[in-house]
């Protein structure tokens, strides 16, 4: 490579190799699509090689992905579905922006952003008796855990329970059925909420009567924020709260009517109006400003930007930041009055 400089300068030999081999940049870590397999109606798996720079991911752990739509690149978290030792996949279910494109628009031979797996939502470093409980997409990393355990050990000892409105609309049904078939000590319990409504974790009987030691196993939670609050509660009051791993990187935002205010961007010199619900991230691209972003969920801090006056609202809080100066998160930050914003 240093060789192969000599005819490249100045510029380094990754910048012309960048143009025949996407997956080489060293300056964007990037994957190119594999497969694309249909899960339901709304749902699909996306299978990618990825470039230098990835870490091989642990079973449970989630990646940032970034796709370019309409020539803004958005990124969010998935969580990997594939088993560990395998070359990464996301299952991704068609609801909001990014996700709408990845199931509508991927293609074999794409080529995807990424950043590196991350997350400690992984199995414990040895043996133990699992409960898992899954709601919806909040499967996915599980199915990663089962995809990974129960192949290499055939005395685990796992009990899923996961809930979703109708059997047409549970991801990876056939598969587990042949694994809880294939594995004895797997133990598959569907719950369709259409008919039976939410799991009830107010008192212990539904669980109990359908894992009766449930206190005995180290439990992990996934799916939507309603259900982690219920199982976190759960834990705490009926168990032992150390005894529950829960992945939570959905951020909910206050909804509301407040006033919002102008938003200039100074460098930018572009100006909007702003609604108080309406985050600072969307109304600078809405106004063809080039944000700086990442996660969109408050988690990775890539959209810090410097407040030059006025005041903001955080999103998931309601707490109002006015100091001058002060680097704010516009992807969960809307404006409270009129705003001035460096950038």
């Amino acid at each position: 490579m240093r060789a192969l400089g000599v005819f490249t300068a100045p510029f380094p030999p990754e910048e012309f190799l960048g143009l025949v081999n996407p997956l080489s940049s060293a300056r964007q870590l990037r994957g190119v699509v594999t497969r694309v397999t249909p899960e339901t109606d709304h749902s699909t798996t996306i299978h990618f090689r990825p470039g230098r720079g990835w870490s091989a991911h642990a079973a449970g752990q989630y990646a940032r992905i970034g796709v370019e739509i309409d020539g803004v690149r958005q990124w969010r978290s998935y969580s990997l579905s594939a088993a560990e030792g395998h070359d990464p996949a996301i299952t991704v279910t068609a609801i909001g922006r990014v996700s709408q494109h990845l199931v509508q628009h991927t293609r074999v031979g794409d080529v995807l952003f990424l950043a590196p797996p991350q997350g400690d939502f992984v199995l414990p470093p040895g043996p133990r008796p699992l409960l898992m409980l899954t709601a919806g997409s909040g499967i996915t990393p599980v199915m990663s855990m089962i995809r990974t355990l129960v192949p290499r050990r055939r005395d685990a000892d796992v009990v899923l329970i996961h809930s979703s409105r109708t059997p047409q609309t549970t991801l990876f049904r056939e598969e587990l059925a042949e694994l809880a078939q294939d594995n004895p000590g797997l133990h598959v319990v569907h719950r369709y909420t259409a008919v039976e409504g939410r799991l009830d974790l107010r008192s212990p009987d539904q669980l109990e009567a359908t894992c009766p030691d449930w206190r005995s196993r180290k439990a992990y939670v996934c799916g939507p924020t309603e259900l982690l609050d219920d199982a976190t509660d759960f834990w705490r009051t009926f168990h032992a709260e150390d005894a529950l791993s829960v992945e939570r990187f959905e951020t909910g935002l206050l909804a509301g009517d407040a006033a919002g205010g102008r938003v200039v961007f100074e460098k930018s010199d572009k100006e909007a109006e702003a609604e108080g619900s309406t985050t600072l991230l969307e109304v600078g691209e809405n106004a063809g400003v080039l944000m700086p972003h990442g996660c969109r969920m408050g988690i990775c801090h890539s959209c810090l930007t410097p407040l030059l006056s006025g005041q903001v609202k955080d999103l998931r809080t309601g707490e109002i930041r006015s100091d001058e100066g002060e680097l704010i998160q516009t992807c969960i930050s809307a404006a409270a009055g009129p705003v001035h914003l460096d950038v």
